[in-house]
């Protein structure tokens, strides 16, 4: 690590770093030109994957059960014996309960010192009772827990039509392909194949637990009748004529086949990809069988598997690292880095999503299909955000074939959704009534749009000269600029969190042509310097995302969140402030021994509340974005972002 401490580097200096962070992330690209970084969730993937196995009835292997186990030990904590979210993070009643579960079922001893510790504290957060419902299905499915206190999933869901208030069109891309495979599996009820019938009876206290929907509507109607269908629903359970039950259960069935995904996988996600061989396995399909080998092999192809440790990735970020990356190498600058942004840029290319017609054409049927999925395939499920990103690097590149950016562009524009933003893969998925169903006491069950993919494609439609009138760019300016929290910054849904979000609009407004005068642009400015942590960088805590939305909460300065802060007050042509010259000197300050940067905080955001992720990609591409940026700005005689990003 370096151990320069000026608060103002000089370009020297900066041009150093820069050169060394873009050697280091070049030798990182893959021999075909794209990049892709581990992505960690919390302990939550590794022990389910654990218990997959083990359900499935699969041989032990040994050897990486043991590099599991040790990965859960290391990141239990030391202060509340538990498991929490993210790194650091407070107690989670349910991510603990299934690190215990995995771990006891590796072969650790209920006795030893962790063990007991973790217990203590699953017990005295509520025990099993407390756990969400995914844990709870979880538990019921080895028969360590009862299915009565699993909220009612009636196949039949997927036979409603699609005007009918719960349907699953009307649900987010991930609840659809996590949900479908598991109205088979809660129909049926199947139990664990596993030999040792190990169960966790050590963490019931007997007694019952309050629940409540951690996005519950307001108004309470919503949640009263769907606790009232749910008890219905419970009482009639065994009552379905026969033909109706196995008609949807073939239904579901054919849904998954027809969205596996090859080795890929249903949704790309480690939870639908889980619930889909599980699902296979229960239809009696044989191990050799096509559709249950294939999407067998998904899950294994999410594995990190290191010398001593290992975990499961929830999926994995090619696309996304590929074209973040690219940008970065193209602030870089010179013909060595030009190369390698293009040959990032043709592997790009021929991942664009062209002949297939996802699930998003339910709500938008006459659109053309034209966007990129965030995974190496998932052609059901492109996603606006990753559109935006690689269409504003080939233009930035000036590619000679402009066919993919135009029906990257078409396909964006015809998902904005009617209050003027984007989702991350739906138009006007916003039916905030779902959230209040029994199984959806996690939140996150809708995709509706948000400041920081909508900021994405702004800058993307401002990058190619959209007009600042146009209706759909004044739509979304207006809905960016109603979005805008009353201390100055924006939500980040998809990043951690009120830094990610206000560098995502800052720099969409720079693009639009807003200057440093308009006041949505000053007050983020503003409060971007407010923020700023003593030692000069930035830093955010995942508890930001605290239901009652307390806003910023502090946190150590990390290197992605200090470089998303740099880019914001630069976009807001802050270029020359005293805090962007702060923020570069620390960026410095941490750059280690191999050009780029670490950071074991989580800033990366799968779900608000419930799931964060690791980005290992993040403190790498991005810091040299920001490095490279201020260099370049610094040495010319205009001070004006012109890239959207």
């Amino acid at each position: 690590m370096a151990t320069l401490s000026a608060s103002h580097p000089s370009l020297v200096d900066i041009d150093a770093a820069v050169d060394r962070a873009a050697a280091a992330l070049a030798k990182v690209q893959r021999p075909d030109g794209h990049w892709v970084f581990e992505l960690e969730a919390d302990c939550t993937i590794p022990a389910e994957y654990v218990l997959l196995r083990h359900y499935l009835g699969e041989p032990v292997d040994t050897l990486l059960e043991a590099k599991i186990a040790r990965y859960l030990r290391r990141i239990q904590s030391g202060e509340h014996h538990g498991w929490g979210l993210f790194h650091a993070g407070p107690f989670d009643v349910s991510a603990s309960i299934k690190a215990y579960y995995a771990l006891k079922m590796i072969g650790d001893d209920v006795d030893s010192p962790h063990m007991a510790r973790a217990r203590a504290a699953i017990l005295s957060a509520g025990g099993a009772e407390a756990a969400n419902v995914f844990t709870r299905i979880q538990l019921a499915l080895f028969d360590a827990g009862p299915w009565s206190a699993v909220p009612t999933l009636p196949p039949e869901l997927i036979l409603l039509p699609r005007w009918f208030p719960i349907h699953l069109s009307k649900m987010s891309y991930w609840a659809r392909t996590v949900v479908v495979p598991l109205l088979v599996l809660c129909a049926r009820k199947p139990a664990a194949r596993n030999a040792k019938g190990i169960k966790v009876d050590e963490l019931y206290t007997g007694k019952a637990a309050s629940r409540q929907t951690q996005a519950a509507d307001p108004k309470w109607l919503w949640t009263t009748g769907f606790n009232t269908l749910d008890r219905l629903l419970k009482l009639g359970d065994g009552l379905w004529p026969h033909k109706l039950r196995q008609r949807a259960i073939d239904t579901c069935v054919a849904w998954v086949s027809e969205r596996l995904n090859g080795e890929d996988g249903l949704g790309a996600i480690y939870p639908a990809m889980a619930n889909g061989v599980m699902m296979f396995e229960l239809m009696g399909y044989a191990e050799d069988h096509p559709h249950r080998a294939i999407a067998r092999k998904s899950v294994e192809n999410l594995l990190v598997i290191g010398e001593e440790e290992a975990y499961c990735q929830p999926c994995v970020s090619p696309v996304w690292d590929t074209a973040l990356a690219c940008h970065a190498m193209m602030e870089a600058g010179g013909e060595t880095n030009a190369a390698r942004a293009e040959a990032a840029l043709d592997w790009l290319k021929p991942r664009q999503i062209l002949d297939v017609a996802g699930d998003w054409a339910e709500e938008r049927p006459g659109v053309r299909p034209g966007g990129w999925a965030f995974q190496y395939n998932n052609d059901h499920y492109p996603d606006l955000d990753d559109t935006a990103v690689v269409v504003m690097a080939m233009d930035r590149a000036q590619v000679a074939d402009r066919m993919p950016i135009d029906r990257g562009v078409e396909w964006t524009v015809g998902l904005q959704s009617i209050n003027g933003g984007w989702g991350a893969f739906d138009a006007d998925n916003a039916y905030d009534y779902l959230n209040n169903l029994p199984f959806a006491d996690h939140g996150a069950l809708l995709d509706p749009p948000t400041a920081d993919v909508s900021a994405r494609c702004v800058s993307m439609l401002a990058q190619l000269g959209e007009p600042l009138d146009s209706p759909r760019m004044a739509a979304a300016l207006d809905y960016l600029r109603r979005e805008q929290e009353p201390e100055g910054s924006w939500f980040g849904r998809w990043g951690v969190n009120h830094i990610y979000g206000t560098w995502s609009v800052l720099c969409a407004l720079n693009a639009a042509g807003l200057d440093a005068a308009d006041p949505a642009v000053d007050t983020a400015a503003r409060w971007l310097k407010r923020i700023q942590n003593a030692d000069g960088g930035w830093g955010e805590s995942c508890d930001s995302y605290a239901l009652d939305r307390k806003g910023h909460v502090p946190a150590p300065s990390t290197a992605s969140q200090t470089a998303w802060a740099m880019l914001g007050l630069m976009a807001a042509g802050d270029v020359d402030s005293d805090a962007v010259e702060r923020g570069a000197a620390w960026l410095m300050d941490n750059q280690d021994a191999d050009g780029l940067w670490g950071q074991e905080h989580y800033t990366g955001g799968g779900f608000p509340r419930v799931f964060y992720l690791r980005y290992h990609g993040y403190p790498k591409y991005f810091p040299l974005l920001a490095m490279a940026r201020y260099r370049n700005l610094k040495r010319s005689n205009a001070r004006r972002v012109t890239a959207g990003m």
